[in-house]
């Protein structure tokens, strides 16, 4: 086979030999889920920081904003994982996000397609947001912080955009899946 033909088949490394993962130089599969993954991730973490940074400075005194029907914005601090269960076990929960987030990013057949990538990245956004509050929002120890709440519907825990990245993208992630076997 020539050089050319093989250069279809197979990556060719930089010292010259053939590369059957396709991993060679970062241009792999791997590399692309990676990518395509981290756009996701970066925005759901940005928006997420964002309006937490926002209910911070707007929701501090206590003040409650009163939207649509039941939805309103009231600020709340969270030390424990969804619907405040865990309290206490901040260091556990984050290290566990960690874990979650790079599972997702790294992860090359959680991201066969486009939609699974997206959907997993989102899944790693929210983690990571969350993660970020347990980070820097400490002054009790390593990963001590609280997650910051806001969005509060009053029939079910109040909430943030990262959970939103992390139940929008498992829901996804379960109907692309679910796509697939069918």
């Amino acid at each position: 086979m020539s050089a050319a033909g093989r250069s279809r088949k197979h990556k060719v490394s930089p010292q010259g030999g053939s590369d059957p993962s396709g991993l060679s130089a970062g241009t792999g599969p791997a590399h692309r889920h990676a990518a395509r993954a981290a756009v996701p991730a970066a925005l759901v973490v940005g928006a997420d920081q964002l309006t937490k940074w926002w209910a911070l400075r707007a929701l501090d005194d206590g003040r409650v904003v009163d939207l649509v029907w039941t939805l309103r914005l009231r600020l709340v601090f969270n030390t424990g994982a969804a619907f405040s269960s865990f309290q206490g076990l901040g260091p556990l929960l984050g290290i566990a996000a960690a874990a979650i987030a790079a599972v997702l990013l790294f992860n090359r057949r959680l991201g066969a397609d486009r939609w699974s990538a997206t959907a997993a990245g989102c899944i790693a956004g929210g983690a990571l947001g969350n993660l970020a509050d347990r980070l820097f929002r400490s002054s009790d120890g390593f990963l001590e912080g609280a997650v910051v709440d806001f969005i509060d519907v009053q029939w079910w825990p109040v909430w943030n955009v990262a959970d939103m990245g992390v139940v929008l993208g498992g829901v996804a992630l379960f109907w692309r899946a679910w796509r697939r076997a069918g």
